[in-house]
């Protein structure tokens, strides 16, 4: 497979690409992570992770996109979803337990949205996976928390960690979408993108 660009700095979409076997770079632009209020839940993470990709686009196009022989770029952002308002990453402990807490003993969604891009056009998909906790009590919640430390992850939770292991009931779709990538349909979905006519 050709070697892509990695728009994302996430390193659960780092090891992915790895186990898939991927051939990466990875080039990361910062954007405001705002979208239109009105926009449906399910485009707002394609939405956001169509800004990483055209603002990394755009970094490429300077005088650094020269060193490459590759201008495919992938980009993901992943949103967790209760009762259709989005769970963004927690703020602190005390916001980081009050998710968890909201998430314990019900289902919610995961939903994220990938962009291929380069020169000759882009394409766009979002993957939802349901997930269902046991629930919680607080000391589950509060040890977590205190030990892992879910602060940089929408929903204050990884799948992969203790909690997922413990915590989880039962998840209905693709257990790597709620890492942060659909891998499966990431390497399909490059294989035709690569061999479009």
């Amino acid at each position: 497979m050709q070697k892509i660009i990695l728009a994302s700095q996430s390193p659960r979409r780092k090891a992915l690409l790895e186990l898939a076997k991927v051939p990466f770079e990875i080039v990361v632009k910062g954007i405001n992570e705002t979208y239109p209020a009105e926009m449906p839940v399910e485009e707002v993470p394609v939405y956001l992770a169509k800004h990483k990709a055209i603002e990394v686009n755009k970094f490429l196009d300077s005088a650094y996109h020269k060193q490459h022989s590759t201008k495919t770029i992938l980009a993901a952002d992943t949103i967790v979803v209760l009762d259709n308002q989005i769970i963004n990453k927690p703020e602190g402990r005390n916001d980081a337990i009050s998710m968890l807490s909201a998430l314990a003993g019900r289902k919610h969604k995961v939903i994220t949205g990938v962009v291929l891009l380069d020169d000759e056009g882009e394409f766009s998909f979002y993957d939802q996976t349901e997930v269902e906790f046991h629930p919680l009590s607080l000391e589950q919640i509060e040890f977590y928390v205190d030990t892992c430390e879910p602060y940089d992850k929408a929903g204050a939770y990884a799948i992969q960690e203790w909690i997922g292991a413990v915590g989880i009931k039962c998840i209905n779709g693709d257990f790597y979408n709620v890492m942060g990538l659909p891998v499966s349909r990431v390497v399909q979905e490059l294989q035709k993108f690569a061999n479009r006519s």
